[in-house]
């Protein structure tokens, strides 16, 4: 294998070995986003964009040239030096082989670069729809907490309110009711200020689950269309 060959076939290794520690089921997707978020990495963010297009254009032009080299060497006629040379049918037969092997190291080394980025940018959704689902039953376990104490300020008052008489009795009831009052105010302002918040996650994951239906739809086009280069590829050396 020449140099860029023997890169890719390297660089296609090291996706699988990526790939393989991302699916680890003990490692969470919690952990995954705050190893993603360390500072090393912080240099590299501002152009991770732009090292993914670069990445993907040469493993491309890397497969389109493996293409082309597979057919160059797929022609089945030889012509008259074939008949001269007798070691030139086996030496056809070397080039096409490792032709079609760089086609395969190249086009594999493409589609799991655009898997990788995909599983990646779902671990760091998932690892922040994880945390807002425990704000969530923060908040509703605050909520239970809170409806608890008023039941028992309701039951505080109903036996005072049995045990007091006259105007003691009123005066006593009025000013728990005015507390109550309060503080259900208190407690309907945080609440409608939670379910604003949550209504925001909620647009937000939407869009973000939109977004990844579209990515994925295109995903499978482009393997689609790497199939389809290779079908015409096999059947001429079939």
């Amino acid at each position: 294998m020449t140099l860029q060959w023997t890169a890719v076939a390297l660089f296609l290794y090291m996706e699988m070995g990526i790939l393989c520690l991302l699916c680890l089921p003990f490692i969470s997707a919690k952990r995954w986003q705050s190893i993603f978020t360390f500072r090393i990495w912080s240099p590299v963010a501002h152009f991770s964009n732009r090292v993914f297009l670069t990445m993907i254009i040469i493993l491309i032009v890397l497969f389109l040239d493996a293409v082309r080299e597979v057919r160059k060497y797929s022609v089945k006629n030889l012509g008259t030096d074939a008949k001269l040379l007798p070691n030139m049918h086996d030496h056809m037969h070397m080039k096409l082989f490792r032709a079609q092997r760089n086609l395969y190291i190249s086009g594999f080394a493409v589609f799991l670069w655009l898997v990788m980025k995909r599983v990646v940018t779902l671990i760091n959704q998932l690892a922040s729809v994880s945390g807002t689902t425990i704000a969530l039953q923060a908040q509703a376990e605050n909520a239970n907490k809170t409806a608890q104490k008023y039941l028992e300020d309701n039951e505080l008052l109903k036996k005072t309110l049995m045990e007091g008489t006259g105007d003691k009795a009123t005066a006593e009831g009025m000013e728990l009711l005015r507390k109550e009052v309060e503080k259900l105010k208190d407690e309907l302002k945080t609440s409608e200020e939670a379910l604003k918040k949550s209504e925001c996650d909620a647009d937000g994951l939407k869009k973000q689950t939109d977004g990844l239906a579209r990515e994925y739809d295109r995903l499978l086009q482009e393997h689609r269309e790497l199939q389809n280069v290779q079908s015409p590829v096999n059947k001429k050396e079939d």
